[in-house]
């Protein structure tokens, strides 16, 4: 593979500022969670109401974000990253001032087009800026940003909305907005022009979003996006539940959920920043996606006996250590395959994490119904399913070298 003349200079700036942006757009996301119910309650909405509204912006981040990828390949990532946090900010904004139901809709409609827009493109960029070897360090510092994100939105959310239910959404679009100009003036471009024009000339023809999908799936990536659906759909059964889990078996309420959450998010976020580059550098890609599979699924069924607070902690840090490894090191394995195609492989790496987050919910609640502990153990049943169909795709690999 061949490096640009930016793949051997260190990421410094650049790379604390696409932190940084990814960073505000978690924030942005995780300061709904505790607000969003109260919110839409003063519209006259229902849950199912509450459950669209979810649901639009994973759906609108599946269809948009291997457009914007793809375009990011062509046009550069600066211009993506820049216009997704304006987007999001005019999102937040009209969520804040929102007077009826359908400017809610409209909000997360938009949020999701243009949050769709700087995900990928902040993944293609730590890919046009490292070496490979380099590569799972730089995707563990994005991890770890996000990770944060999650953590800290709700808490900032909550705080907050002291002041008024809409006061979060405001003050994520102004956090956005000055994102989107320091990015304007200091973030650099990391695509030469020359990779530009030749992604260009490759891609004079326009096809459509599912032709692209079913070439990615028959691609070498193919299988690895099925495993990030795999992993997004269960990590999103865990976030679905764990609030109504926690309520029903233990009597917490939200004070004792966001401590949990906010404690075990940490522990995540450490690893992704210290921990996922020197694992995927000693041990390789493989070794440390089938491993964090394991743990993941290990995390679910450990989840179902906690019988204590101090267990609950330690159970769910299991977990969310087994993801906070795998996430980062799967997408460090995905950009290697890529190729020249980094923006619309990671466009379409986000929206199969899209498809997770729109189904895992949807069937966490309705077996929750049934059994609370029921979607824990379906969690595990598919990180079991993902690392023995890794460990075949690994193996059929391996073969096809040899008798290459």
């Amino acid at each position: 593979m061949q490096q640009n003349k930016h793949e051997k200079k260190p990421l410094g700036k650049p790379l604390f500022l696409l932190s940084f942006n990814l960073f505000i757009i978690m924030v942005g996301i995780g300061l709904v969670i505790p607000i969003l119910p109260f919110y839409v309650e003063k519209f006259g909405a229902d849950a199912a109401t509450l459950g669209f509204l979810v649901a639009v912006f994973a759906l609108m981040q599946f269809f948009f974000a291997p457009i914007w990828g793809r375009l990011s390949d062509r046009i550069g990532r600066k211009p993506l990253i820049t216009l997704g946090l304006f987007g999001f900010a005019l999102a937040e904004f009209i969520f804040a001032f929102a007077t009826d139901l359908w400017m809610l809709f409209l909000s997360r409609i938009i949020a999701g087009i243009f949050g769709a827009a700087i995900m990928p493109s902040a993944m293609a960029y730590v890919s046009d800026v490292t070496t490979p070897e380099k590569r799972g360090q730089g995707m563990g510092y994005l991890g770890a940003a996000m990770g944060l994100g999650i953590v800290v939105g709700p808490g900032i959310g909550g705080w907050l909305s002291e002041f008024s239910l809409s006061f979060p959404f405001l003050f994520a679009g102004i956090a956005a907005s000055l994102a989107g100009i320091v990015s304007i003036f200091v973030l650099p471009e990391s695509l030469s022009q020359e990779a530009m024009q030749k992604t260009a000339a490759e891609n004079k023809k326009r096809e459509n979003q599912f032709i692209l999908i079913k070439k990615a799936l028959q691609s070498p990536v193919g299988f690895l996006l099925i495993l990030v659906f795999m992993m997004s759909f269960a990590l999103t059964i865990f976030q679905a539940i764990f609030g109504f889990y926690t309520l029903e078996r233990f009597g917490y309420g939200p004070q004792e959920v966001g401590l949990i959450i906010l404690i075990t998010g940490i522990v995540g976020t450490i690893t992704q920043g210290a921990a996922v580059g020197r694992l995927v550098a000693k041990f390789g890609d493989e070794r440390v996606v089938t491993s964090a599979l394991l743990l993941s699924a290990f995390g679910f069924v450990i989840m179902t006996f906690a019988n204590s607070f101090a267990t609950v902690l330690l159970t769910t840090s299991v977990f969310f250590l087994g993801n906070s490894i795998l996430r980062p090191s799967l997408n460090t394995f995905i950009s290697k395959l890529a190729g020249s195609k980094q923006g619309m492989v990671m466009g379409l790496n986000n929206s199969f994490m899209s498809l997770g987050n729109v189904a895992g919910p949807i069937l966490a609640g309705y077996v929750f119904e049934y059994q609370i502990n029921l979607p824990y153990y379906i969690g595990a049943a598919v990180m079991l399913a993902a690392l023995i169909s890794t460990k075949i795709w690994i193996s059929r690999r391996q073969q096809a070298d040899v008798s290459a």
